[in-house]
């Protein structure tokens, strides 16, 4: 029960800073990647990171192994030319 207890409490942990760590990036969107990373959310993406560039925020969202950009201005594309990393 204790290694229960233990690894409930493990997941719990890792689950508020997942959570803090998404609440930081969207902070970070602009109102129209907002708007575009809430449509997107209803097919299961997930705000993943933000790219910074001299055009502006790009925000990468994941799905499964799909990925799709947000410009600035709130463009999705999914099918963007990027690699993701492991």
């Amino acid at each position: 029960m204790q290694a229960t207890v233990h690894q409930r409490e493990a997941l719990l942990e890792r689950r508020q800073h997942d959570n803090i760590a998404t609440d930081t990036l969207w902070n970070k969107l602009s109102l129209a990647q907002k708007f575009a990373a809430s449509s997107l959310a209803q097919f299961g993406y997930d705000l993943t990171y933000i790219r910074n560039s001299h055009t502006g925020n790009l925000a990468i969202l994941l799905c499964n192994d799909n990925a799709a950009t947000i410009s600035t201005e709130g463009e999705i594309d999914t099918s963007p030319n990027i690699v993701i990393r492991d």
